[in-house]
């Protein structure tokens, strides 16, 4: 933007150029920027950050059901303090540390087993990558509704099979066990999540450059030292963005639970996420739930930071 002034007081006639505010200059560029990402950062602010502050101040009163208007709470530590003392915090606490890591070492075994698979050229290969993607595109309400009946107790799929490989003589009550019921939703959430990490992982493995096998092969390394010592340095980063987005994924995912289990029985399965929604919604404790939604805010980031940390020494 500029502005042009003609002619001066004395009669010269100069013509005086003005520039006011030009973005095009480099000393400027940053002001672009600013402006450019100010959207995004705002609604960053609206969406992320005010309902994270809404929250971390719920937890810090002791707040039964809140309403519009309503007097404010005084801050209190009272939430967290009976949060801490809970003997059923740490009992989920242990539930939800064991599902993330059994989900997580389920779907990585399997996912990087099954982009191996898929990697190689043979007949059908595009059908097989298509069943590789297909139970990620299946919403996870009709996922459950499936492995629902799979693990029924009366007429399910999966005691049926016990029962033909000589396992078992009976029919197995797998969601209303505590023991199966970990194992039956384990397997499922693993169903659902180990294509993420094989379309991941198939990615990773296309960016590698040939040229490393063949050179590997001329030296005489075998498939085992080639996988060994090429193939997986490469997905590192890869896998380490995978990992922290698997893990993240368990932590909060509600649907799949409460759909199948429902936390129980007697709170076996009952992890985080699903001790919020019951505290804010069964019991009507808006606090308490805050404060346990907080914790695992906490818990998630000190996990990715570990995670990520991890993954970067390993590569450096």
């Amino acid at each position: 933007m500029s502005v042009r002034i003609d002619g001066d007081p004395g009669g010269a006639g100069s013509t005086t150029r003005i520039r006011l505010f030009d973005l095009a200059r480099p000393s400027r560029q940053h002001i672009l920027g600013y402006i450019l990402l100010a959207p995004a950062v705002l609604m960053v602010i609206l969406i992320i950050a005010y309902p994270l502050f809404i929250s971390f101040d719920l937890s810090l009163q002791d707040v039964k059901l809140p309403r519009i208007g309503e007097t404010r709470k005084p801050f209190t530590f009272k939430n967290y303090q009976k949060l801490f003392n809970s003997s059923e915090f740490w009992m989920t606490c242990w539930v939800t540390v064991k599902l993330v890591s059994a989900v997580t070492a389920g779907s990585v075994i399997i996912g990087v087993s099954t982009a191996l698979l898929v990697n190689h050229r043979f007949r059908g290969r595009t059908v097989a990558r298509i069943a590789m993607a297909l139970p990620w595109a299946v919403p996870e309400v009709i996922a459950v509704v499936i492995f629902a009946w799979i693990f029924d107790s009366s007429f399910g799929l999966m005691s049926w099979l016990f029962i033909k490989l000589g396992l078992t003589d009976q029919m197995i009550a797998w969601v209303s066990t505590p023991g199966p019921a970990f194992w039956a939703l384990t397997v499922t959430m693993v169903w659902k999540g180990f294509p993420f990490v094989s379309i991941m992982t198939l990615a990773g493995l296309q960016s590698i450059p040939p040229d490393y096998y063949a050179a590997a092969r001329v030296d005489g390394a075998n498939a085992l030292q080639r996988f060994r010592w090429i193939t997986i340095p490469c997905l590192m980063p890869v896998l380490g963005v995978t990992l922290v987005l698997v893990m993240l994924w368990v932590f909060r995912d509600f649907s799949i639970i409460k759909v199948l289990t429902e936390g129980g029985p007697l709170k076996t399965t009952q992890t985080l996420s699903i001790m919020t929604y019951d505290q804010a919604f069964g019991f009507f404790k808006f606090g308490y739930a805050s404060a346990v939604g907080i914790v695992t805010l906490v818990i998630c980031v000190l996990a990715s930071l570990a995670m990520i940390g991890r993954q970067s020494r390993a590569m450096y």
